[in-house]
């Protein structure tokens, strides 16, 4: 059973909190003596005259199973980005809505993909709020909620499941609301210490923040034209490199390091083999480099920048990696689609269900040779339940699926091969530049409009990994 008047209830206090959250661009606006103030509170006011009366008509206690938390989950994304869309409408400095939408749901998803021709023209304010989307929906909008808003604390298991990245949940305490209050707590110190580093580095501060923003989200919005190129610093690409690892591990790591137990990184499997994987994909596309192009446009700090940047879905660029030779480049739509560690705030398929179905293939040969043989998935010393195998194995046959039908649809815009590819493995895996007409010197302003609407379609279906969105087009969902 679908409880509508306590969906409603949750998503009017969402929008409520988002007139909160607005204040910070406006008063940046005001510091900046900005004309886009008048835009903010514009948008604030709508979203009172919207939110306020269903706030208050829905008022009751509430009542969420799983279904509920499907509906909020995806609704709730949804709403952030056509509200989060209306201060650059009503600004005039993104004049098309859809333009505007996109760009906010490339926000909220951590996505980066970007329709702007010049960054730099945006007023400070609009840049603030454009980093600002993806670091709230970096840890989750929802799992915000889940700390902050007490009305949530019946029912929030639905939505940590509904929302967190990865196959399983890590709960860190018994009681949910203390779980997301502890990742939040993480996420801003984390946050904080690298804002702190990349002044030390040679930022200002506005730019460190929106930097920190795009980073720890892994979402890649810079304040550049030419992103974190601009800054033509070693010291602040390392530092970013840094960080971007840090926001494609398993924050519960990050938690346990925080209490003390730093070897926790050195036992878990996935993080091994996540930081395995940068280690071979940098190796191998610089020696592929090096072997095609030569010495003169080689930069190893390049290299391991941008991927870094693409396997934990970031997006930030340094160099144009257009120009690098097609194997490398596969390479990069290989890593696209590895993505980040569960548990993180990076898109992609995660890690671990790259392990979980590797291993589940290799059992699978051994059933040939010993039919009788009982083999169980194991990741480090535990099993791997079958329920999470299949649910794994269903997961990456529709985001495979998706994949396709994504290729073919772009296909049918009159679109390129590699647009096309480029654009459905950067928008499904939530990195933000891809290759052919949107890759990282260029945007996705020339697209149709109907393929700007289909990618934010994919950037949500990628950011609630796949079954949260698709959950809500099967029949008997809305079944009593």
């Amino acid at each position: 059973m679908i409880h509508y008047r306590s969906i409603f209830h949750v998503l009017s206090a969402l929008l409520l909190f988002m007139i909160v959250v607005l204040i910070i661009p406006l008063l940046i606006s005001f510091n900046f003596a900005e004309p886009d103030e008048i835009a903010f509170l514009q948008t604030m006011g709508v979203l009172l005259i919207v939110a306020l009366p269903l706030f208050l008509l829905t008022r009751g206690e509430v009542t969420l199973d799983i279904k509920d938390g499907f509906l909020i989950v995806t609704l709730g994304w949804t709403l952030y980005a056509l509200f989060g869309a209306l201060p650059f409408y009503f600004s005039g400095f993104i004049p098309s809505y859809t333009d505007a939408f996109f760009e906010t749901m490339s926000g909220f998803t951590t996505t980066g993909a970007s329709i702007l021709t010049d960054i730099e023209a945006l007023p400070e304010g609009l840049l603030f709020w454009r980093s600002l989307t993806h670091w709230l929906g970096g840890m989750g909008i929802i799992l915000l909620s889940l700390a902050i808003l007490p009305l949530l604390g019946i029912g929030g298991m639905q939505l940590f499941k509904a929302e967190v990245p990865g196959p399983t949940p890590d709960r860190l305490t018994p009681r949910i609301k203390h779980t997301a209050e502890l990742l939040w707590v993480v996420y801003v110190a984390i946050s904080v210490i690298e804002a702190v580093a990349l002044k030390l580095a040679g930022m200002n501060w506005f730019d460190a923040w929106c930097h920190t923003f795009g980073t720890m989200a892994t979402g890649g919005f810079s304040t550049k034209n030419a992103s974190v190129g601009a800054f033509n610093s070693g010291l602040i690409d390392y530092i970013i490199i840094v960080f971007m690892i840090i926001a494609g591990t398993n924050f519960s790591l990050h938690y346990r390091a925080f209490k003390g137990k730093f070897f926790s990184y050195f036992r878990d499997p996935e993080t091994l083999t996540f930081m395995a994987i940068i280690l071979a994909a940098t190796i191998f596309i610089a020696i592929d480099i090096l072997s095609i192009l030569g010495y003169e446009q080689f930069s190893f700090r390049h290299v391991l920048f941008q991927v870094v940047s693409i396997i934990t879905t970031t997006g930030y660029g340094t160099s144009d990696y257009e120009q690098w030779p097609i194997l490398s480049k596969v390479v990069l739509i290989i890593l696209m689609y590895f993505g980040g560690c569960a548990g993180s705030t990076g898109g992609g398929m995660k890690i671990i269900r790259s392990i979980i179905l590797f291993k589940f293939a290799i059992n699978q040969v051994k059933q040939l040779l010993h039919p009788n043989a009982v083999f169980v998935v194991r990741v480090g010393k535990r099993s791997v339940p079958q329920e999470i195998v299949t649910n794994i194995a269903g997961f990456t046959l529709l985001y495979i699926l998706l994949s396709i039908i994504g290729v073919l649809f772009m296909s049918g815009l009159g679109l390129n091969w590699e647009t096309c590819i480029g654009s459905v493995a950067a928008t499904i895996n939530n990195i933000g530049p891809g290759f052919g007409s949107v890759g990282p010197t260029e945007n996705y302003a020339h697209l149709p409009v109907i393929g700007k609407w289909f990618l934010s379609f994919l950037m949500l279906a990628g950011r609630l990994e796949i079954y949260t969105v698709l959950v809500l087009f099967v029949p008997i969902f809305w079944k009593r």
